[in-house]
């Protein structure tokens, strides 16, 4: 009788199974992570987000003209209030245009590049670049207007 007693006293239930844990398993998703992670990504796009803008900033014409269907990235030539070339975002001298394209461009002459003149900009200055570029050789060549707004 003495040895069924001290048996009885050594667990705690009899009906206990062995491997199965006290607590059933926790059924909630720990979301303070994922909202770390969340914020995080959303400080680096709002971050990232204004430097992938690139181009000079040039108040162009509106025109009922169609949105260009744009495969790749053209070259940019852009032309300011002041009058002022860039060629992509970096400021150009006229008579320096044509190495400078020559230097950027991957396609050769069949390359795609837009003029952006700027609404106040006159406009012989723009026809002035768009001649420099097309006597260059280069036969895309085209204007680049805003659509207008209803």
């Amino acid at each position: 009788m003495a040895m069924a007693g001290t048996a009885a006293i050594g667990r705690k239930s009899g009906r206990r199974r062995r491997g199965v844990p006290r607590y059933g398993a926790m059924a909630e998703i720990n979301m303070t992570p994922f909202i770390d992670v969340m914020l995080v990504l959303l400080i680096i796009f709002m971050v990232a987000a204004p430097l992938l803008a690139t181009g000079v900033a040039v108040d162009l014409p509106q025109t009922k003209s169609a949105p260009l269907n744009i495969d790749q990235k053209p070259i940019t030539i852009s032309i300011d209030e002041k009058g002022t070339i860039y060629l992509a975002d970096q400021p150009s001298e006229a008579n320096d245009l044509v190495t400078k394209l020559q230097g950027m461009t991957k396609a050769g002459f069949d390359e795609r590049i837009y003029v952006r003149g700027a609404k106040t900009v006159n406009y012989g200055r723009v026809a002035e670049i768009m001649s420099i570029v097309t006597s260059a050789g280069y036969k895309k060549v085209a204007l680049v207007t805003e659509p207008e707004k209803k």
